[in-house]
């Protein structure tokens, strides 16, 4: 594998000004205005390689998409270093914006009325690409998408989940080495979903790209991403597996239990939980730390017809990360 992408102490600052309601606050704006500073991105140092996909997790504002629109060239940072290809992206050097595509999952790159047909073909005339080919890879990949039949209905027509294969045809219409995807299934249903994100991960394996991708649907995360970055008050406070964050996060495991008979009496046991009385089954979230502590109590409780520990999955680990998040701010 090769080095495709390379960032050093990337930083990204907005400033915006604050008014005031009412006319006269406007006025007085023009010799006395109040600006709010944003960092949306701090420090960020990433070295990924390439015909990888990698989750990119965060809480709303917590500065995924600002790290994308960098990478792909549409805003310049504050200050740092990031290599794409080779290339600084905020450059828009010709050479680099036909080797990349991004994908807004809230924003349209097609023509509303025109069908995906047209704007295909004006697509290919921009990449300078040969026609025949681009109509050919067209078909190939709406066949994939199963949605090659609605191909010549104006975009507009489109359900939201047909508007966003048409969108995801139209960024990989150029065979893109590098794709960033904000939010691609925002919105779908489960069926769009699934067909999305079976057609990514057959693709990537297929043609090798490497594929940045954010969302909110845990399922697209941790079924197609090999590496995984989790921002935080826009810095990188996780890089590596799926697997390896689900082992170190604090989520809690599911305790279920079942007596023989109902306890008599109330009992507390990790002194931190309570066990009422006249009932025989119960269940606890606990942690990792709590649970051998936990086990050795309950089976001295009386005899026990069940005992069950169930793993936190992924969406349970990343929901306890993004409410820690949305507490802080």
């Amino acid at each position: 594998m090769s080095l495709v992408i390379e960032t050093s102490g990337l930083s990204r600052v907005y400033k915006s000004y604050q008014k005031k309601e009412g006319i006269w606050n406007s006025v007085q704006g023009f010799w006395n205005r109040q600006h709010v500073v944003k960092k949306a991105l701090t420090d960020v140092n990433l070295r990924i390689e390439s015909g990888q996909i990698i989750g990119l997790v965060g809480a709303n504002g917590a500065g995924k998409t600002t790290l994308l629109k960098i990478l792909s060239g549409l805003i310049t940072p504050s200050s740092g270093e990031a290599k794409v290809l080779g290339f600084r992206p905020w450059e828009r050097k010709s050479e680099y914006l036909k080797r990349i595509s991004i994908l807004l999952g809230q924003k349209n790159q097609l023509w509303w009325d025109l069908s995906p047909l047209d704007s295909y073909s004006l697509l290919a005339r921009i990449y300078d690409l040969d026609l025949k080919k681009a109509r050919l890879r067209v078909q190939e990949l709406a066949t994939l998408l199963r949605c090659d039949h609605v191909l010549e209905t104006q975009l507009r027509r489109l359900s939201l989940g047909e508007r966003m294969k048409m969108e995801l045809i139209g960024a990989l219409l150029h065979e893109p080495e590098v794709l960033f995807l904000d939010e691609p299934t925002i919105g779908l249903d489960i069926v769009a979903q699934t067909t999305i994100r079976e057609f990514l991960q057959k693709y990537v394996e297929n043609k090798g790209p490497t594929v940045i991708l954010t969302s909110h649907y845990m399922d697209d995360i941790a079924k197609l991403a090999h590496q995984l970055l989790l921002i935080s008050q826009g810095s990188i406070v996780y890089n590596g597996t799926v697997e390896q964050f689900t082992k170190k996060s604090e989520a809690k495991q599911l305790l279920t239990f079942r007596f023989t008979d109902e306890l008599s009496s109330q009992v507390r046991i990790g002194n931190e939980f309570i066990l009422s009385p006249g009932q025989k089954e119960y269940s606890l979230k606990v942690s990792g730390q709590q649970l051998p502590t936990l086990l050795s109590e309950i089976t001295h409780l009386g005899a026990l017809q069940e005992l069950k520990i169930e793993e936190s999955d992924f969406e349970d680990v990343i929901r306890c990360f993004l409410e820690k998040e949305s507490r802080v701010f």
